[in-house]
């Protein structure tokens, strides 16, 4: 019995699509941009279905300024000059320090404004509701 393998082989060099997306990646988001711009002039699917790859797909925004949790800068390559990098290192430790106190500043500023805001509205509460009994605020209750 004789056996024959078969092998198999498969294309493995990339497709038009791969490379036009390696060539878009390499040139940043505004190629990705530009084509997007271009596929809405040609033909508004083309362009729609890129926007939809570079919002979903591809996350353009995930670099953007949103953000989530706290920033902190780390800078742990370095530079080859001691001077600077302990000078360096002390400024980022300050700036970081800075943040702190600021953020924890803004946090008792909002935590003030709230407390005025709900003093304001109980007083106001109470002024309504004594309006209706007929009795003054500060009239005591016998």
């Amino acid at each position: 019995m004789m056996t024959t393998n078969t092998a198999q082989t498969y294309d493995t060099s990339p497709g038009f699509l791969a490379r036009t997306e390696a060539w878009l990646d390499a040139r940043g988001k505004a190629a990705w941009i530009a084509a997007m711009v271009l596929g809405f002039i040609v033909f508004w699917p083309v362009g729609l279905a890129l926007l939809a790859y570079m919002i979903w797909g591809k996350q353009m925004f995930a670099g953007s300024c949103r953000k989530t949790g706290k920033s902190t800068i780390t800078m742990t390559k370095s530079s080859g000059n001691a001077a600077f990098d302990a000078y360096r290192d002390e400024t980022i430790r300050r700036l970081e320090d800075e943040q702190h106190k600021f953020e924890a500043f803004l946090k008792r500023l909002r935590d003030a404004k709230d407390k005025a805001e709900f003093d304001a509205f109980m007083d106001e509460r109470e002024r309504k509701a004594a309006a209706k009994s007929g009795m003054t605020p500060d009239t005591p209750q016998v």
